[in-house]
């Protein structure tokens, strides 16, 4: 499956500056930079790699995704101070990483070829893992757990719809297409409408 090192190629770009973004509003060095940079880019499809048991992990076995995030960081690092709001750029880069990272984690798993279920599991880990560590390790609310947003929600509709129209269509590309455009549709719509999720809400104990 071709598109698979692509999308893992664009998800690696595109999470490391929503990284590096998110360094540079910590007001961390160059070195802080590229670590976040890459705990975020590499830390979704890394997870995903152990679990498949793929041997080597995708980074290992291709340093240059190491590389591309390291570049990302070092551009961010000299450029951030040109945007006009960093955390705007960074939720609607972060809602495009994760659209194609979701996508990457299910082409995985379909080009292994693992059941339905796994292949969902591997597209929800690859897309939200890595923001995840990223947020927690700087010490914000992580993207992911934000109340009133669809995140994980997105993701999982995403792989599922890679899962579904994989033995239906007569590339696997198109699935993978799939995936994206409903996993991007679904978080763009939660951060441009408000769509959501009722959430749980708890009633006081009665007297």
């Amino acid at each position: 499956m071709t598109a698979v090192p692509v999308l893992d190629f664009a998800a690696v770009l595109v999470f490391a500056i929503t990284g590096a973004l998110v360094a540079s509003r910590a007001q961390l060095d160059l070195v802080g930079f590229a670590f976040i940079a890459c705990l975020t880019a590499l830390g979704g499809g890394t997870l995903r790699d152990l679990l498949l048991d793929r041997n080597p992990i995708f980074w290992m076995a291709q340093p240059a995704y190491l590389g591309v995030a390291c570049a990302a960081a070092l551009v961010v690092f000299f450029t951030a101070h040109l945007l006009e709001s960093r955390y705007r750029a960074l939720i609607w880069l972060d809602s495009l990483a994760l659209a194609v990272a979701v996508a990457a984690g299910a082409g995985v798993a379909l080009s292994l070829g693992q059941n339905p279920v796994i292949v969902i599991l591997m597209g929800m880990i690859t897309g939200c893992m890595g923001g995840l560590m990223r947020d927690v390790v700087v010490g914000q609310v992580p993207l992911v757990l934000k109340q009133g947003e669809l995140y994980v929600t997105a993701a999982f509709a995403g792989a599922a719809t890679a899962a579904i129209a994989h033995p239906y269509v007569p590339e696997p590309l198109y699935a993978l297409a799939a995936c994206a455009g409903m996993t991007w549709i679904l978080r763009a719509g939660s951060l441009h409408f408000g769509w959501h999720l009722p959430v749980y809400k708890s009633t006081p104990p009665k007297s």
